[in-house]
């Protein structure tokens, strides 16, 4: 049995023909030995189904999926709701003269009640509601999957860039650095996300492009 976790690579979907489960079923037939398995899926999105079929396929030879890595935090959505380890890709290089953004990547499985404060020292993931009265804070960026209807503070260390985003994005109070603002009051198209940025200093409302803008290294499951 391997004491270091193995490696399990997905090829890009521009690369790949195959399905997720087969390229597991593929690579599993060349690696026969047991263990942990850190599963690495690219831009792939693995969906929960996909994920529970392959860990009934991986388990079925004595390993496991111990960690689910992606390029997105979408891509880590499946992996947290089955309370697994997850992790963001590293970019390759970072721009010399652009800041390192905080590196790490808090997911909280639950919706946040009035009179909840969940304050984070990187980036945050809320796989649920922010209720009225809930307050969330992180110096890198917020993201919730679910309806924000709370408070929420990005780049609370004075990250300009961070943003705020949210599949109902309807705050009693956003604020990203130093700036503040109130949430919008109708609702968004259906089908859409949104998040809010700051452009020359006063934060706008705008569709939320379906990726991640910092990095982790390691996911911390609240």
């Amino acid at each position: 049995m391997h004491s270091s976790p193995q490696h399990l690579r997905l090829k890009s979907e521009a690369n790949s023909s195959a399905s997720t489960l087969d390229e597991v079923k593929t690579w599993l037939d060349s690696h026969h030995e047991a263990g942990a398995i850190w599963l690495h899926c690219s831009d792939r999105i693995v969906t929960l189904p996909e994920l529970r079929a392959i860990q009934t396929r991986v388990e079925t030879t004595g390993s496991w999926i111990e960690r689910v890595v992606a390029r997105e935090a979408l891509g880590l959505v499946a992996a947290a709701g089955l309370a697994l380890e997850t992790a963001l890709e590293q970019a390759s290089e970072t721009p010399q003269n652009i800041p390192s953004p905080p590196d790490s990547l808090t997911i909280h499985r639950g919706t946040l009640r009035s009179g909840d404060h969940l304050e984070v020292e990187g980036s945050l993931l809320v796989l649920g509601d922010v209720n009225p009265g809930a307050r969330v804070s992180a110096r890198g960026d917020v993201r919730v999957w679910g309806r924000l209807r709370g408070v929420a503070h990005a780049g609370s260390g004075g990250d300009q860039r961070a943003r705020i985003v949210a599949l109902q994005l309807r705050p009693l109070q956003l604020r990203i650095a130093d700036a503040v603002a109130r949430g919008p009051e109708d609702l968004p198209p259906a089908g859409f996300c949104e998040q809010a940025i700051l452009i020359q200093g006063s934060i706008a409302i705008e569709p939320a492009e379906p990726h991640w803008s910092v990095e982790a290294r390691r996911g911390i499951n609240g």
